[in-house]
């Protein structure tokens, strides 16, 4: 027997590197498997797209991803080329030969990764007998009538009949690794491993079926984990075929993964296996990336919501703009699954907080949710066009008071400034101050919803009476949309509108990951996640004062639906204390937690994931070293000096916070040296460690 290869790795600057003695990767192969492989349908495209960079760095002319052919996305996204792996063009002309169409070409994103399309509707015809074939390996039966799954068994079959014509090719080298994402590609690996080939697989979940479904029908989930009745609950879905496709693909593969803590506990109930690997999802920061003009970029776009505002609280605009701050929510419309029912409760105990207590901050909240509308609003519009008309009105005053201020000024003379303004100047200026007048409240949404009277959102706002009245303190905006930088309306790209912002707030109650505050992280933007969310119980992990850093995290595991509300009010409060130095100072240390969100960094997890899945698969030829498996809690932030030690942090628990505090705080605050002391503990060399055997973190064991 050969003596088996060494498998570790080391960190240099903070990217993983292959040791000496490690496998070169031009004796390997590897091939990502996904739906969403150039083909946008959720955040699984986010998470592929993102990492091919450091994928196609480490991997090379060796790293090639397989999808769906869709003849709209591949004429936009990708170049076509010939495969420079004579072998995979061998595999590929064999499927060619029998009736399937196969498109390979260049992925036109960061790091140009080669990709492998196979076009479903071409091989449809072998549909039944490829079902046939699944049920004799698997008995599981996929009904006519559920096209996706349907489509999962095509795809799957021509991933499997591929991997099967490739592998027939080599005699021992080079090895080859499919890594799989989600039950819409699990059929390739169930089938690869039926026929046994020789190939590493690892199979990842971005969130369970089940869990997605029953979080949305507003179940207790996470303290009734062990009390399901699993098979029970996807038949009631009619989701039970697609449930027992992707336990399947859980069980075959050789190694498991899954995106945080939060999904592996999950995961072990839904699915019955523990997850081998966790494997966090990152950002390509350059994209988000602007060095040392991010606070200038947040004021410029600042400045362009505050332009929308006028507009659309035209005849109401009663509040200081200075002093108002912008919160919002993004993501998929799922009402309860985003935590939108609690942020609305939140807001209407914040609002009378802030009226209470005579606060001088106005919150304008925005809603980015897509969802089904007629088209924009006519009361919107008009707001829009009459801060135009305005502005228009205000520069033609101001051309003409300019020339007369002038023309005196050369005279030598100071201006009688009863004069300055003629009859027609007072006329024009009354008349556009009588256009302002408005009968009516602000409108709480921008569009025209399709079902207006069921609407949740809007069912909430009519039962909290938040209708953006004068008095009220907290103003609502539900932008039924997502946004664009073509709009007749909002005329910002979402990442401009992000940075534009002061909090996004995301209480999701089931958030397997959380992209939305990952991107506000990156942006310098601080946000509210929860531990029940991906994002916030990796968080926990590595921060040790998330708050301090912009992240607040609220408790919805351990506490009542009340409590979380409570606590979640809380921090909206104590965020509308700080003052404008506190906010820049804290949009300053969110911005340099950036760096832990960076695929150079989180990258190493998948990397560890690949080497277990070789040692697993070719034992004789590859094995692990006892020190490899990187522990989630590798690098840690301190709590910044400083903040004073004390739980509220930077907010403050009531409205007669003295001037002195901030003052004493700002004296102690020095953005080199935390910024430089951040730097050191990002950049520190990774520990690779073994978790102690018999120690099993206990469910909902989070680090504060």
């Amino acid at each position: 027997m050969p003596l088996a290869r060494s498998l570790s790795m080391t960190s240099l600057n903070g990217l993983p590197q292959w040791e000496d003695e490690d496998l070169p990767v031009e004796d390997l192969l590897l091939f990502e498997v996904s739906w969403e492989v150039t083909n946008k349908v959720g955040g699984i495209y986010t998470v592929i797209q993102t990492k091919a960079k450091i994928t196609a760095d480490e991997w090379g002319e060796n790293y090639f991803l397989i999808g769906p052919y869709f003849e709209h996305n591949v004429k936009t996204q990708v170049e076509a080329c010939e495969p420079p792996n004579p072998a995979v063009k061998k595999a590929m002309d064999t499927i060619k030969g029998q009736g399937c169409q196969v498109f390979f070409g260049r992925w036109l994103i960061e790091g140009s990764p080669y990709v492998l399309l196979f076009n479903i509707g071409s091989a449809a015809w072998n549909l039944d007998k490829w079902k046939g074939e699944f049920w004799d390996v698997s008995n599981i039966g996929i009904p006519f009538h559920d096209r996706e799954a349907n489509d999962a068994v095509i795809f799957g079959s021509l991933t499997a009949w591929f991997l099967k014509e490739l592998s027939c090719q080599f005699d021992g080298k080079p090895n080859i690794i499919a890594h799989f994402h989600e039950w819409q590609a699990g059929v390739g690996l169930i089938l690869s491993r039926s026929q046994k080939l020789p190939v590493a697989t690892i199979f990842t979940t971005h969130a369970t079926l089940l869990g997605r479904y029953l979080c949305a029908a507003s179940i207790d989930f996470y303290n009734n984990l062990d009390q399901f009745d699993i098979d029970k609950e996807a038949g009631e879905r009619q989701i039970y075929h697609r449930y027992c496709m992707e336990r399947a693909s859980v069980h075959c593969a050789h190694v498991f993964t899954t995106v945080s803590e939060i999904t592996a506990i999950e995961a072990e109930h839904m699915l019955k296996r523990n997850p081998d690997v966790v494997t966090p999802n990152g950002l390509n920061i350059k994209k988000f990336s602007a060095i040392h003009e991010f606070q200038n970029l947040h004021s410029m776009y600042k400045a362009r919501i505050q332009e929308f505002i006028r507009g659309h609280f035209y005849g109401h605009l009663d509040f200081n703009l200075e002093n108002t701050l912008f919160f919002f929510i993004a993501g998929r419309y799922e009402f309860s699954n985003k935590g939108a029912d609690m942020f609305l409760e939140a807001l209407s105990r914040l609002n009378f907080l802030l009226r209470v207590h005579k606060n001088d901050v106005t919150v304008v909240v925005f809603f980015i949710m897509p969802a089904k509308t007629n088209n924009f609003n006519v009361e919107t519009l008009k707001g829009q066009a009459v801060r135009k008309q305005l502005w228009d009105t205000a520069q033609s005053v101001k051309e003409k008071f300019g020339k007369k201020l002038y023309n005196a000024l050369l005279k030598g003379e100071i201006p009688d400034l009863n004069k300055i303004l003629d009859r027609d100047d007072i006329t024009i200026m009354k008349r556009a101050i009588f256009s302002t007048q408005r009968h009516c409240l602000p409108p709480v949404t921008t569009h025209n919803m399709v079902d207006d009277g069921n609407d949740p959102i809007l069912n909430t706002i009519r039962r909290i009476g938040l209708f953006n009245n004068r008095t009220d303190r907290v103003k609502v905006i539900l932008h039924p949309e997502f946004l664009s930088s073509t709009s007749p309306l909002l005329p910002l790209d979402y990442e401009e509108f992000v940075r534009g912002c002061h909090l996004g707030v995301f209480p999701s109650y089931y958030e397997p990951w959380g992209y939305t505050p990952a991107e506000c992280t990156v942006m310098g933007i601080p946000s509210v996640t929860t531990n029940l969310s991906g994002f916030g119980c990796f968080m926990q992990d590595h921060v040790a004062d998330p708050a301090a850093y912009g992240i607040y995290i609220v408790d919805r595991r351990f506490r009542s639906p009340d409590e979380s509300c409570n606590q979640l009010t809380q921090i909206l409060y104590g965020f509308c204390q700080q003052s404008r130095r506190q906010r820049i100072i804290q949009r300053n240390r969110t911005e340099r937690l950036s760096d832990l969100l960076d695929w150079r960094y989180l990258g190493r997890y998948y990397m560890h994931a690949r080497h277990l899945a070789l040692s697993r698969t070719f034992p004789d030829k590859f094995e692990m070293e006892p020190s490899a498996p990187p522990k989630t809690e590798g690098f840690r932030y301190p709590r910044p000096s400083s903040v004073p030690p004390s739980p509220s942090v930077s907010q403050h628990s009531s409205p007669q916070h003295s001037e002195a505090e901030d003052e004493d705080e700002d004296e102690r605050y020095d953005e080199d040296e935390e910024a430089e002391r951040d730097r050191q503990n990002i950049k520190s060399p990774f520990s690779l460690g073994v978790l102690p055997q018999g120690k099993k973190k206990q469910h909902g064991e989070y680090r504060n």
